[in-house]
């Protein structure tokens, strides 16, 4: 039996956010309570943060400052030291994922899938990171390195599933809470 686990990969403060991403209120959770309340109601027990700390486990990038990739391969070696198989890797600005966003990656068999022209959210075999990766790779090219399958999207779900990396699209996907008249 597959032992999956998530991984938030937090990027630490945005310039463009003004805060860190992590901890910015999404209707009085922060992002990543959000993404770890979601991945325990999906049955995953293991969820650790990649790049920063919020108080679940965490690992450091393998060279902080590269990239995304550097999170995943990270928290690829603590997890298969700890027996896990595959990760489910999520961005922690992207909270506002549901779990019917998520469910079709979890049943993608090996090496597992992401969304068509969105590298995250994805699963990934632990075993399929190529030997090869680097910090500074593109999401796009470990997905298409990987051999992971390539799942439709649908339009409106599109924005949901990439987040928010400024104050505008926040306020798209939060919704304006003032009605305006």
């Amino acid at each position: 039996m597959e032992r999956t686990a998530a991984v938030i990969l937090c990027g630490g403060s945005s310039s463009r956010m003004g805060a860190d991403k992590a901890r910015l209120d999404w209707h009085g959770v922060s992002a990543v309570e959000r993404l770890a309340a979601l991945s325990h109601g999906l049955g995953i027990e293991m969820v650790l943060t990649a790049g920063a700390d919020h108080g679940l486990p965490a690992v450091l990038d393998a060279t902080p400052g590269e990239g995304p990739c550097g999170g995943i391969l990270a928290a690829a070696q603590r997890l298969r030291a700890d027996g896990y198989d595959r990760a489910l890797i999520l961005a922690v600005d992207a909270p506002t994922l549901l779990a019917s966003d998520l469910a079709p990656l979890l049943v993608t068999p090996e090496p597992g899938g992401a969304y068509d022209g969105l590298p995250l959210p994805m699963v990934i075999e632990l075993a399929a990171i190529p030997s090869d990766i680097r910090a500074n790779w593109p999401l796009k090219r470990l997905v298409e390195a990987a051999r992971l399958a390539v799942l439709p999207c649908d339009d409106a779900a599109r924005p949901r599933l990439r987040g928010a990396n400024t104050p505008q699209e926040r306020l798209g996907l939060l919704g304006d809470p003032k009605p305006r008249g």
